[in-house]
């Protein structure tokens, strides 16, 4: 393969990866330590970077090495979630990018490494726990340890999600933790009705996050052997 045509496909990993996570050029530049015409030369396969420089920006992408070198296609992954074979620890339903953005690095900062879905609609998240829409009532086809639900949602809004959610035998007792831009009486009341354990006013944060989760029964499963929601370091 042509040097650069290699440039240019790994450029088109770095600002694909970048996209997903909702990173700026800035932003990943400040992270990986690289000034940011650096990191944009990359992107434009202007640039063959170190091997220094390559493992820097896998770090700031919370990737490893090897991964940036790997085809880029509709089924990858962002940075912490699972392979298609294998059930995440929390899923996270949630359409805006910045919001995604916020909340992974509150997880990042409350040393959350477990792996974690997105789905980006209400029809997304209903699919990933049961399937097609003609078995929701039927076996889980995956059962994470907590799902984390925005309430505005495209296609299908989080009430509803949660409704069919808490409706459902095999889903019911999972714990359910509703995202939600303010704290409307009438929507909180609905949710508790519902069987949301608890709920975070958006965005989410260390100090929200943190508080919130150690009220959940086995809350320590969501966390790593030897992890725990720590204060960051300073």
């Amino acid at each position: 393969m042509a040097q650069h045509s290699v440039k240019k496909q790994f450029g088109m990993a770095i600002k694909t990866w970048r996209g997903r996570l909702g990173f700026s050029q800035e932003e990943l530049a400040w992270r990986a330590g690289l000034h940011r015409t650096y990191v944009a030369d990359i992107e434009r396969g202007a640039r063959n970077p170190s091997l220094q420089s390559i493992q820097k920006l896998a770090a700031a992408l919370r990737l490893s090495f090897s991964t940036l070198f790997e085809p880029f296609g509709d089924t990858a992954h962002l940075p912490g979630t699972p392979s298609s074979d294998q059930q995440a620890d929390i899923l996270f339903v949630e359409d805006d990018a910045d919001d995604i953005m916020l909340t992974m690095e509150a997880f990042r900062r409350a040393n959350v490494k477990n792996s974690i879905h997105i789905a980006r609609d209400g029809s997304e998240a209903l699919e990933y726990l049961f399937g097609n829409e003609a078995n929701y009532r039927g076996t889980l086809n995956n059962r994470p340890k907590l799902i984390l639900l925005d309430l505005h949602l495209p296609k299908i809004d989080g009430m509803e999600v949660l409704r069919r959610i808490k409706a459902d035998e095999n889903a019911c007792t999972i714990p359910v933790i509703i995202l939600t831009a303010s704290q409307k009486s009438s929507q909180m009341i609905e949710c508790r009705r519902l069987g949301a354990e608890h709920y975070i006013v958006k965005p989410v944060d260390f100090e929200r996050f943190c508080h919130v989760v150690p009220r959940l029964s086995g809350y320590w499963r969501l966390f790593l052997p030897g992890e725990q929601c720590h204060e960051p370091k300073t």
